[in-house]
């Protein structure tokens, strides 16, 4: 199952293991999987000696990871860990280790330990959506650091009564303690925080508060933070950069076909290269953080994170970035994951031979649509304005599909279910002022981006839709506070143009800096 190169690179990854590690598989000896689980975990250890398998027969489908002497697995896997997953599979075994760029800081790992009782953690996944290796990852973070979290893996491909009986649609959903906990993209700070409120904690804000100064801190993590956070440091700034995620929304796109010299990536790896970039400097990173306060007090800029932390100083970047907008109508908040969804390569799998309905007609709608057709029965394109906004290529594309219809101005009202699922959409005809009701199965909702701006709105200035204000420099009228990327009102929400524009925050931050020494 492992080809040659993967087991050198495989061996390459472990070789710096300093415990031993045992896979202890339990299969029932008529599982269809049985030998192919085998076969993989087997081939596996044979890239370290510091990895053993202990087959045993049991009943279902399942293998745990133990470290050392110990027996019980806190980390079980209920799939065979290949495609998207197999990265999962081998941070696992080095997080157990101690190794790696994922792992938390002293508060999170605090916060970490501090959450109340038992607690088993069930994460429902498919090997196809690029969405669920992150969270499951975090979640590993969970069992690793606190013996009393148990986290089970589960492939809703192999377990499918199981996902029928919970009534799953999204992947990934998360379960703690037989209550759903989210489902859909996540973070280490999100998941924690929600876990915070369901099992209780025994950690205090007050006992982990600091107040550190800096010269530049960086709010936002995306291309613009990180391109602003090099670049300070660069200019020999103390640099700190807040981030709920490295990455920011990029971790959320699959293909990256418009990266300049750059043909062909993924979000993943995209982000996973702002963090070794980031490794490169003297910076402190402070990942899953949330800013909750902003305010500039005589000239000096004070920002305090969701973990109690102060952190001042004379400048500050704000590149937070956009999330995806909703509906916000009548039942969308209440079938998340239960038909209505956000991204069709993680969710679009579960709408094979079904009716889908995508709300929006720029570019991410048709692409949405075009993906779609070729999974579902049905696919039906709502569109508010009385054209459709997408590029010319994919409406093109699009008007090759048979099974996808495209209806302009129409006004979405409402989301139907059942009280379990989505059953249907309410939409108006907006020129005759007719009601229609679509029967539909799922609803995918593409209408653009919101600007991150809500915490610094009483600071700096922004526009009708909450983009903040700024001067081709990235200067806003406050003093010392700058903006780049897709949280300003720069034009064009893209990759390189959001590193473009850190960069050049960034240069003017350090430009004000020597004028203002010019000065004294």
């Amino acid at each position: 199952m492992l080809d040659a190169q993967l087991k050198t690179q495989v061996t390459s990854v472990f070789k710096d293991l300093k415990e031993d590690y045992t896979f202890i598989i339990n299969i029932a000896p008529s599982h269809v999987k049985r030998e192919e689980l085998i076969d993989f975990l087997t081939e596996v250890a044979t890239c370290s000696d510091k990895i053993h398998c202990d087959i045993r027969t049991g009943e279902g489908f399942s293998f745990g990871i133990v470290k050392g002497v110990e027996t019980t697995a806190n980390i079980v896997f209920k799939t065979v860990p290949t495609g998207h997953e197999f990265t999962t599979l081998l941070l696992a075994v080095l997080n157990m280790d101690g190794i790696g760029k994922n792992l938390p800081d002293d508060v999170i790992v605090q916060r970490i330990q501090a959450l109340k009782g038992k607690i088993t953690v069930k994460s429902y996944i498919s090997l196809s959506c690029t969405n669920c290796p992150d969270v499951v990852q975090t979640l590993n973070l969970l069992a690793i650091y606190n013996p009393n979290i148990t986290h089970e893996i589960i492939d809703g491909a192999i377990h499918q009564e199981e996902v029928d009986r919970l009534n799953i649609q999204a992947v990934p959903s998360v379960y703690a303690n037989g209550e759903l906990l989210h489902v859909g993209r996540s973070s280490l700070g999100e998941l924690l925080d929600k876990l915070e409120k369901q099992v209780g904690s025994d950690h205090s804000v007050t006992a982990t508060a600091t107040k550190k100064e800096y010269d530049m801190i960086v709010v936002g993590g995306g291309p613009a933070g990180v391109s602003s956070a090099v670049y300070s440091a660069r200019k020999g700034f103390s640099v700190a950069i807040i981030a709920e995620q490295i990455g920011g929304q990029v971790t959320e796109t699959v293909a990256i076909e418009n990266m300049i010299s750059i043909p062909k990536t993924t979000g993943a790896a995209l982000a996973s290269n702002l963090k070794l970039h980031l490794d490169e400097y003297p910076i402190t990173v402070l990942e899953n953080r949330l800013v909750e306060k902003f305010e500039v007090v005589d000239g000096i800029k004070h920002v305090y994170t969701s973990l109690g932390e102060e952190l001042i100083s004379p400048a500050v970047i704000i590149a937070t970035g956009a999330s995806w907008r909703k509906l916000n109508v009548p039942g969308e908040s209440d079938y998340i994951g239960s038909g209505v969804a956000f991204c069709t390569h993680c969710d679009g799998p579960f709408y094979k031979g079904k009716t889908v309905v995508v709300v929006g007609g720029g570019n991410s709608g048709l692409e949405a649509a075009i993906d779609l057709s070729s999974i579902a029965t049905k696919v039906t394109v709502l569109e508010y304005m009385d054209t459709v906004k997408g590029d010319e290529v994919l409406q093109k594309k699009l008007r090759t599909l048979d099974n996808v219809t495209v209806i302009t101005s129409a006004e979405t009202l409402q989301v139907i279910g059942d009280g379990n699922k989505v059953t249907g959409i309410q939409f108006k005809h907006r020129e005759s002022g007719e009601l229609e009701e679509l029967i539909t199965d799922g609803i995918f909702v593409q209408i653009g981006l919101t600007a991150n701006s809500q915490v610094f709105k009483e600071t700096v200035e922004t526009n009708r839709i909450g983009e903040i204000e700024i001067d081709v420099h990235c200067r806003t009228k406050t003093p010392g506070v700058y903006a780049a990327g897709d949280v300003s009102i720069v034009p064009y929400k893209q990759i390189v143009i959001a590193m473009g524009e850190g960069s050049k925050a960034a240069l003017s931050a350090f430009e004000d800096k020597i004028k203002e020494a010019q000065l004294c």
